[in-house]
């Protein structure tokens, strides 16, 4: 079933909370508006490496924002 090749594995972490910065990350998966957009097309590896990126801006936030 080739059509299903390109399916994600690694599952999108979107929480359905959509708000954009002045960075264009959004504030609630912490995805830039890239990885959001190419997450259906691209590999589990490049998935890996965003998820990678959404912990470290997420503690960058938290740090910069403690209270929320």
């Amino acid at each position: 079933m080739p059509e299903f090749e390109n399916l994600a594995v690694i599952e999108s972490p979107c929480v359905q909370n959509c708000c954009l910065d002045d960075d264009d990350i959004c504030l609630g998966c912490f995805r830039s508006l890239n990885e959001i957009t190419s997450w259906v097309t691209v590999d589990d590896a490049t998935r890996q490496h965003y998820l990678e990126n959404i912990i470290e801006r997420k503690a960058a936030y938290l740090k910069k924002h403690p209270n929320t």
